[in-house]
């Protein structure tokens, strides 16, 4: 009798963690897991906790409630064997603007000891994977905002770090940047790599395995893209346009469709469990009523739009709750 292998341990646990500051909650009941290899991104607006988890993971915020395990410790208590597995990417720009690009990498690769003779080698490797390189003895404050996001980035994994923690590495950077600077994180990531990412930029979700979702200090949803789609639309969409006006009892008898709304005279949005077994079927009903079809197909809702229909949903649940507190 075989038996299949156990499951691994999460890299990173929270469990039940809060963190107040005089009175005012940053950080509420927070629990999450992030397994070994994969990007979390950890996603929400400006305020809504994120630098507050990450700092409480790297051990410099102890939390208020709660338990927290990185590489299977407490962040208070790091052992210095998994410290030097760690690296941390803060928000802001923390590097020497008078030393060259190549100085700062070596900089940092220095204060983790690792030897002269190994040390140009993980330097070069650094900068290759930044793209920066070329610009190796330019100062760093000579650099763009951009280049200077990518050689944080570059130092922070100069020591070959096996867990990750990243801080809005794309902040105001321009989207082929972001592009690119997520392209070299999920490189990361296939190097079985384990990184935790914070963004307010909702979209950035795609890029991601799984995803927590943060608004006003508590964690509204974590799963991965696709199945937070799911659960906020209930299933696949697909959006029909018509020459003619067009309405949902049209298609409400097609067994595929779990439900349709309009959206225009001339256009629906039908929520499907399949839309490559629905697609078909779909276009047979329409053209068996005489209807027109200028376009049918699957739509993709913008992580703007999951994002949007989470938090709306979870205000709506605490205020029922707070309404059935009241009338207890």
């Amino acid at each position: 009798m075989t038996t299949s292998p156990a499951a691994p341990d999460p890299v990173i646990a929270m469990s039940g963690v809060t963190r107040r500051f005089d009175g005012l909650t940053a950080v509420h009941d927070m629990s999450l897991q992030v397994m070994p290899g994969t990007i979390l991104g950890l996603i929400g607006p400006s305020g809504s906790g994120k630098t507050t988890t990450i700092r409480m993971l790297t051990g410099t915020l102890r939390p208020t409630e709660g338990e927290i395990r990185v590489g299977g410790e407490d962040p208070q208590r790091f052992s210095r064997s998994l410290r030097e597995r760690i690296a941390y990417m803060p928000q802001l720009f923390s590097l020497y603007a008078d030393l060259t690009a190549e100085e700062n990498v070596g900089f940092v690769a220095a204060l983790y000891g690792i030897s002269w003779f190994g040390r140009g080698r993980r330097i070069r490797r650094a900068l290759e994977i930044v793209d920066l390189w070329d610009v190796r003895g330019r100062r760093a404050g000579q650099l763009s905002g951009g280049m200077q996001r990518r050689l944080d980035l570059a130092c922070a994994i100069v020591h070959e770090p096996d867990i990750l923690f990243i801080d809005e590495p794309t902040a105001g950077i321009d989207p082929m940047l972001r592009q690119q600077i997520w392209d070299e994180l999920r490189t990361m990531r296939d190097e079985k790599r384990t990184l935790l990412v914070t963004t307010q930029y909702v979209g950035e979700a795609e890029y991601c395995d799984s995803v927590a979702l943060l608004a006003e200090g508590e964690l509204v949803a974590v799963d991965t893209p696709e199945a937070l789609r799911r659960r906020v639309f209930g299933g696949e969409l697909i959006q029909i346009e018509a020459a003619t006006p067009i309405t949902p009892e049209l298609v409400s008898n097609v067994a595929e469709v779990q439900s349709a709304r309009q959206t225009s005279p001339r256009s629906l949005m039908a929520v499907v469990a399949d839309a490559g077994t629905a697609t078909p079927r779909l276009m047979e009903t329409l053209a068996g009523a005489g209807i027109d079809v200028v376009s049918l197909e699957e739509y993709q809702p913008t992580f703007d739009e999951v994002f949007a229909e989470l938090v709306r949903a979870r205000r709506a649940q605490r205020a029922a709750n707070e309404e059935a507190a009241d009338a207890a």
